[in-house]
């Protein structure tokens, strides 16, 4: 069983997604650009596509390339605030042609975080990276170095142009949820929170290993430029499962479903949608599942508190992730201190 699950986990975040059409650009309002870092990032353009979401270009002297970043503001901008770094799955904004993350062309992320007093910055385009810094090039996925440029590169210019306060938290989902696991585990001094949804948070078997394989091989990339052979000591620094005591003090909230028929599944939705949601998402989510009790244990093993969510249903999909975005709101509240 361990190794159907672990089978099914490496397509994690692989569900069929819908195309969204981007948002117009309007003329940027957005206030002085081409601000540099002591990395020499810098923001080499902001574009208002509203009054409140912004669409900025970062260049990522570590990738060699501008990062196209989407920046949620509040309604109140007089004072700083914290700031709220939220990870895609697989996929990371490839369904829009990386116009947009998928978390604001999938859920309600936009009225959701309306009224809230915080940044909310979606990168796009680390598809298929698990947000991290690549040993080498790969053919198809090209330079990844996501590692350094979300926690070195694009902090400092995000709170510079925005008024970040310097406090900050993570969401991210499937492939995002392990990403986002592995930069607070391994950069806990940045953030004071995570909500992770429907991840895996293991690398020490050769079956996660392989399941990590396979998720990036559904990108057409290989994860031996990112982590190296299974025995590569890259894939143990890249596990939040031997790190789980850099956790403490945080605010964490994990959940994941069984992968059995839930609420949306019932709810009318189309045959093709249906059919999709329980022959890829329902097995997807059955081996986050399986994933998220081993870290839970290891969690508990460690004495580190957190907010675990275990519902007797649901799949690998957007709505379930919508649902738990939502229900996660208090402990990244807590976390951003807001």
């Amino acid at each position: 069983m361990r190794r159907l699950a672990a089978l099914a986990a490496s397509c994690l975040a692989t569900a069929t997604l819908v195309m969204a059409t981007p948002a117009v650009a309007t003329a940027d309002p957005a206030g002085p650009v081409a601000l540099v870092g002591d990395t020499g990032a810098r923001v080499v353009s902001v574009t208002m596509q509203t009054d409140r979401r912004a669409m900025v270009s970062v260049f990522s002297p570590s990738m060699g390339r501008e990062i196209p970043v989407q920046v949620l503001l509040p309604a109140d901008r007089s004072v700083p605030r914290p700031s709220l770094y939220m990870l895609d799955g697989v996929s990371a904004g490839e369904e829009t042609n990386y116009t947009e993350s998928t978390w604001t062309a999938k859920t309600d992320a936009v009225a959701f975080f309306a009224d809230k007093p915080v940044n909310v910055v979606l990168p796009i385009g680390g598809r298929g990276s698990y947000y991290a810094d690549w040993q080498r090039p790969d053919p198809v996925l090209g330079v990844n170095m996501w590692e350094t440029f979300l926690t070195r590169e694009l902090p400092p210019l995000i709170d510079a142009q925005f008024s970040g306060n310097g406090t900050d938290a993570l969401m991210g989902l499937s492939m995002g949820a392990q990403g986002a696991m592995n930069l607070i585990a391994k950069h806990p001094s940045l953030y004071t929170g995570i909500a992770a949804f429907s991840g895996c948070y293991d690398n020490r078997s050769n079956e996660t290993k392989n399941a990590v394989r396979t998720t990036v091989g559904s990108t057409g990339g290989d994860a031996t430029n990112m982590w190296g052979s299974n025995s590569d000591p890259a894939w143990a620094d890249n596990d939040p499962s031997l790190r789980v005591d850099a956790l403490r003090g945080k605010e964490i909230y994990v959940s994941s479903g069984t992968g059995l028929p839930g609420p949306y599944e019932a709810g009318g939705s189309p045959l093709d949608q249906l059919w999709d949601a329980l022959l890829v998402g329902g097995p997807l989510e059955a081996a986050a599942n399986l994933c998220t009790d081993g870290f839970v244990d290891t969690l508990n093993r460690a004495g580190v508190p957190a907010t675990i969510v275990r519902k007797p249903w649901g799949t690998h999909s957007w709505r379930y992730w919508q649902d738990e975005m939502h229900a996660s709101w208090p402990v990244i509240a807590r976390a951003l201190g807001v």
